[in-house]
């Protein structure tokens, strides 16, 4: 029979162990509840037809709730344009002020001017919500091209074209801008405006170089 001392040292060390196990823990779970940003690690998967600027807002926050981060009001990074009486939307005003880091504490940008000038997006800062880094160029499949919808400076486009797959409720006629996380290819290296898609179904999108992915800011 095992000893009294034996059963003692086994009960402590499975509690010890336990311990040890909530302390480990503990430091993903902060990191979690403290990212502000992410690319989102699947698309909606009906092109850029999101329903709209709500659909795509639910589906950042959908994410971000599985992942640890849903008691934030999550918002995508798209800009709409002036349609049906209804005013323009610009990215850059509907992100909150900053700052946004990622889900491993890195500052993505202190405020909405260094977001959209000297900020530190990269494909190895461009994570996930899970944690983890999107294929850009030179992955299979490659996926760097993100939604946006919008100028350089984080605003709708004013020319009369549709830049939004019609406001981003089309999946078929249309075309949105991209930008690549990766800050590699199509001309430049703007994360936020590089090319127009070939078209709004999912498949145009895919073809170069995308999945329908998002952007998604914490507000608050």
């Amino acid at each position: 029979m095992p000893t009294l001392a034996r059963i003692f040292s086994h009960v402590c060390f499975g509690l010890g162990a336990a311990a040890l196990a909530v302390l480990a823990a503990q430091p993903a779970q902060a990191q979690a509840a403290d990212t502000s940003f992410f690319i989102t690690s699947v698309g909606i998967g009906n092109g850029g037809n999101l329903g709209g600027l709500a659909g795509a807002d639910n589906h950042c926050q959908t994410l971000a709730q599985a992942a640890g981060s849903g008691s934030k009001t999550w918002h995508a990074y798209l800009s709409t344009q002036e349609a049906d009486g209804k005013p323009a939307v610009n990215a850059r005003d509907r992100i909150g002020k900053g700052p946004w880091q990622n889900s491993k504490g890195v500052v993505i940008a202190k405020g909405v001017a260094e977001l959209h000038g000297n900020n530190n997006l990269t494909k190895q800062t461009g994570l996930t919500e899970k944690g983890e880094v999107n294929n850009g160029i030179g992955d299979n499949p490659n996926q760097h091209d993100i939604l946006t919808g919008s100028t350089p400076d984080g605003r709708a486009y004013t020319d009369g074209a549709d830049h939004t797959c019609n406001n981003w409720t089309s999946d078929g006629a249309g075309t949105a801008m991209l930008g690549h996380f990766d800050r590699t290819g199509g001309g430049n290296t703007s994360w936020n405006s590089t090319h127009p898609s070939r078209g709004c179904s999912q498949d145009l999108l895919i073809s170069t170089g995308g999945a329908g992915l998002l952007y998604c800011f914490a507000t608050n």
